[in-house]
């Protein structure tokens, strides 16, 4: 609690949440001034940046992969209960999170691992489910961020670039609980579209369930952000980064990056042998019902044998 009895946030510098604002005032906190912004809608099917009005043209956008029903509604209520299990901390912009991966210092530039004993059970199934996908047969995540987003927080996220010098080329994330829209934004000219405005945004519509994948431009090039007038019921994401190629092959000199690998290789080789023991669960259902069978015929060849 702040000394006026108002509950604290997590929000530092311009970052900022309902709570935050309801104690120092809205207008205190408006730092950035409008910007001329051009407005687009993205097309999971031609893959598309649409525009919202006739006066520009569409224009390709990509570096997004988007799998709608990824996991089922059973799936999900599952998937909650088990993160709802674990404990919330609070984060800015009104959000809670979870971080289960290692500890990062970004200033520096270097990663420790001394605690960091690999992704949580639950995750095992997600990752192979990914893995089956064409795009992400190589995808080893070391990294997993559970995010919680509440409307009457204010949630939301700032535009951004997550860091190239330590996650590598592919960001997954599941989108459970609703619907939300994921915002891309670019702060410069558009050649693709022939544009000269301050900023051009790709609305990414993320259904409920879905799988996103954002990479090579998406990526590196436009930043993503969620917006709180988009937050409009509880929303939790899961998301997945793997290690940057430079940080692998430079780990000692960053950090204990080879350990990474280790906890990963411990997870997939966990995931095949938790697979391993249900098929053989399978197999030797099946053997032992063969084995009653073949004794019941064995009996009754006996008996007919018997009576003659």
């Amino acid at each position: 609690m702040q000394d006026d009895g108002s509950a604290s946030c997590a929000c530092k510098g311009i970052r900022r949440c309902l709570k935050c604002e309801n104690v120092k005032g809205k207008e205190q906190l408006e730092t950035n001034e409008p910007k001329a912004v051009h407005q687009f809608l993205y097309d999971p099917e031609t893959r598309l940046a649409v525009p919202r009005d006739a006066d520009s043209s569409c224009f390709s956008f990509p570096g997004v992969f988007l799998q709608e029903d990824f996991i089922s509604e059973e799936e999900e209520m599952e998937l909650i209960r088990t993160i709802d299990r674990d404990v919330w901390n609070d984060s800015q912009s009104g959000r809670r999170k979870q971080d289960f991966g290692p500890k990062v210092n970004f200033k520096k530039q270097k990663v420790r691992l001394s605690s960091f004993s690999g992704l949580p059970a639950v995750s095992r199934s997600l990752v192979l489910r990914m893995q089956s996908e064409a795009s992400l047969e190589d995808f080893r995540p070391v990294e997993q961020c559970n995010l919680e987003y509440l409307p009457q927080r204010g949630s939301s996220i700032d535009p951004h670039l997550d860091d190239s010098w330590l996650w590598g080329e592919r960001l997954v994330t599941v989108n459970m609980l609703s619907d939300t829209t994921l915002t891309m934004s670019l702060e410069e000219r558009l050649k693709e579209a022939g544009l000269e405005v301050e900023e051009v945004q790709v609305s990414v519509l993320l259904p409920r369930r879905s799988l996103l994948v954002l990479f090579g431009e998406a990526r590196h090039r436009w930043k993503h952000s969620i917006r709180r007038e988009d937050i409009q019921d509880r929303r939790v994401c899961s998301t997945f980064r793997e290690l940057s190629e430079d940080f692998l092959s430079g780990g000692a000199a960053r950090g204990d990056g080879g350990e990474a690998a280790g906890h990963l290789t411990e997870l997939q080789r966990d995931a095949c042998i938790e697979t391993a023991q249900i098929l053989c669960l399978f197999l030797g259902h099946f053997i032992f019902l063969y084995i009653i069978n073949l004794v019941k015929v064995f009996l009754l060849i006996w008996k007919m044998w018997a009576l003659y």
